[in-house]
């Protein structure tokens, strides 16, 4: 028997499969370890997106900025996502995908230590939306995953990986906040620029080399990227109800630290246990995919918004009492499953639409929901400095309640 000679020949494992008519034959699937390692790389590669995210009040006084714009921190990594999800991510149809995601993560890590060593305002918010940008490359290793897994293991190999990706978004801010609490929020940049060079050697030894087969050119892509709201309504309307979803989600989560130093006398280690209660809210995701399934697409999307809005308005009354900080949690708990939930109802209703299209279509619905999140983190700082806790629940209630409504008149 012939041994193997790289990591990338042991990825895969051979299984037998039965043909329809009775026949038997090999076929290549991913093995559990490849999954794992995809699923780990999208969960470490994304977090960089959130790290920020709880640690605004340390970060903006350190680098001067102030009270009013500090929450642009976070709006800048999102949009710079956006911009890799329409920019970047096209190139996954055209070049070889373990030295595109290579390259791309390799280059998060200058701007990972560049956010670390930032002793002025205008630096931290470049490498924050450069940060963003090179983060797309999570979103290159979920079609990855779909075109290595043969046809019959496809939904479970990429439910995983996604799964990775998942726990990486809701385990971020916990993470950040209890390194910032311990060593400082510069340590949080410069282990996540040590994390990525690490990736990058592990996946150039063990990722199998796919070369997609190119049918148009890079500007062909992008445009036909761009025409695809027009042209599709399901899609643009999926992605104004997760773009408010994700809104209302970026509101919270950006403006709530603010909320529990100020109010309830927070450490940063008290934050981080909060959000890490708040990562519960990620048992929605299987629930929805199975109603989903079933067809219960559509009364579980009101039901996700509904959630999101009723989430708010819990938050509301935890943060007037003052005291309440288990009900707010519990908000936050609440609104998390309720962004999870709509997210899955939204892009089972999108994948079903063109499965020749799925990359670009996923690629621009996320595109418009993660815009939606930094414009919601961009209203952090000008709506809590002069309305308070009540302004930012306000905000976050009628956000998800305008989305329903749209929702109910498009049914």
């Amino acid at each position: 028997m012939n041994t193997p000679r790289t990591l990338a020949d042991i990825a895969f494992v051979m299984q037998v499969t039965l043909s329809p008519d009775g026949s038997t034959g090999m076929v290549s699937a991913p093995s559990s370890a490849m999954v794992f390692l995809l699923a780990a790389s999208c969960g470490v590669i994304v977090a960089n997106i959130y790290y920020a995210q709880p640690l605004i009040a340390l970060i903006g006084p350190d680098v001067g900025l102030g009270r009013h714009v500090a929450s642009l921190i976070v709006t800048l990594t999102q949009l710079g996502y956006a911009a890799g999800l329409l920019l970047l991510v096209p190139l996954g149809d055209m070049v070889e995908s373990r030295r595109l995601l290579t390259i791309t993560i390799g280059a998060s890590i200058p701007a990972l230590l560049a956010a670390g060593l930032a002793h002025n305002g205008t630096i931290f918010l470049a490498a924050a939306a450069l940060i963003g940008l090179t983060s797309v490359a999570v979103q290159m290793l979920v079609p990855l995953a779909a075109n290595l897994a043969p046809d019959h293991l496809r939904g479970r190999i990429v439910g995983n990986v996604m799964a990775g990706l998942l726990l990486g978004i809701l385990l971020s801010r916990p993470v950040a906040s209890f390194i910032a609490g311990s060593f400082g929020w510069r340590v949080v940049f410069f282990a996540s620029a040590a994390a990525m060079a690490i990736l990058v050697a592990v996946l150039r030894v063990t990722l199998p080399r796919y070369q997609p087969a190119a049918s148009q050119t890079y500007a062909g892509l992008l445009r036909s990227l761009l025409a695809l709201p027009f042209n599709t309504p399901l899609l643009r309307r999926r992605a104004a109800y997760q773009a408010a979803a994700f809104g209302a989600f970026s509101l919270f989560w950006t403006a709530v630290p603010l909320l529990l130093t100020g109010n309830f006398g927070f450490t940063q280690r008290g934050i981080a246990v909060f959000a890490l209660v708040g990562a519960a809210g990620a048992v929605a995701a299987p629930i929805a995919g199975r109603l989903a399934d079933n067809e219960l697409g559509k009364p579980g999307t009101a039901i996700a918004l509904l959630s999101i809005a009723l989430a708010f308005a819990l938050a509301a009354w935890s943060g007037l009492s003052g005291h309440s900080v288990l009900i707010l949690a519990g908000a936050g708990v609440l609104l998390d499953a309720g962004v999870q939930a709509n997210l899955v109802f939204s892009q089972r209703a999108i994948y079903a639409l063109a499965p020749d299209m799925r990359s670009r279509l996923n690629g621009v619905f996320m595109a418009i929901f993660f815009t939606g999140g930094a414009a919601g983190s961009a209203l952090v700082s000008p709506v809590f400095v002069h309305y308070g806790w009540l302004g930012i629940c306000i905000l976050g209630a009628t956000l998800p309640s305008v989305a329903l409504a749209y929702f109910l008149k498009t049914q």
